[in-house]
C-alpha cells in the first residue's frame, strides 16, 4: 500500500527530492546528451559551412547551450548567429539549416535585426565557426 510523505523515512524522502532526481536522470542520460551533444557540434559546424556557401554569409558563431557540453540537455537545440545574410534570404537560409537534422533544432538568428541584449550575448559568449 502507498505510503504518504509524513509516513516515509528520510532515506525514502530523499528519493523523491527534485535534486536528487534531476542528478539521476542526468546519470542515465549522460552518455545519450554526451553523443547527441556531439551531434549538435557536427551539425553546426554543416550548417556554418551552408550558410557561407550557398547564402554567402561571412561569418557564423554558435551561441546557446550547445557552445558548452555541461549546459547541453537532451532537449538543447543549435543556436547560430550569421553575419552578412541578405535579408530576402533570411528564411531560405533557415530553410537550408533546420532541414540538415530531424532530430536537433537548428535556430538561425539574424544579429543585425535580434534585441540588443541578445545580439550582446552572442559577441560576449559565442564561438565564431
Amino acid at each position: 500500500m502507498a505510503k504518504t510523505a509524513l509516513e516515509m523515512t528520510k532515506e525514502q524522502l530523499a528519493a523523491y527530492h527534485t535534486g536528487a532526481a534531476v542528478r539521476r536522470r542526468e546519470v542515465l542520460l549522460q552518455p545519450q546528451t554526451q553523443a547527441r551533444w556531439e551531434q549538435a557540434q557536427r551539425l553546426a559546424r554543416q550548417a556554418a559551412q551552408r550558410l557561407r556557401e550557398e547564402f554567402g554569409v561571412r561569418r557564423v558563431v554558435l551561441f546557446g547551450s550547445a557552445l558548452r557540453r555541461p549546459s547541453f540537455t537532451p532537449w538543447s537545440d543549435v543556436d547560430l548567429a550569421a553575419w552578412g545574410l541578405p535579408p530576402e534570404r533570411f528564411y531560405a537560409a533557415v530553410a537550408a539549416v533546420t532541414s540538415l537534422s530531424t532530430e536537433i533544432a537548428v535556430d538561425l538568428v539574424d544579429p543585425d535585426r535580434c534585441p540588443a541584449a541578445l545580439r550582446t550575448v552572442i559577441e560576449r559568449e559565442g564561438v565564431e565557426l
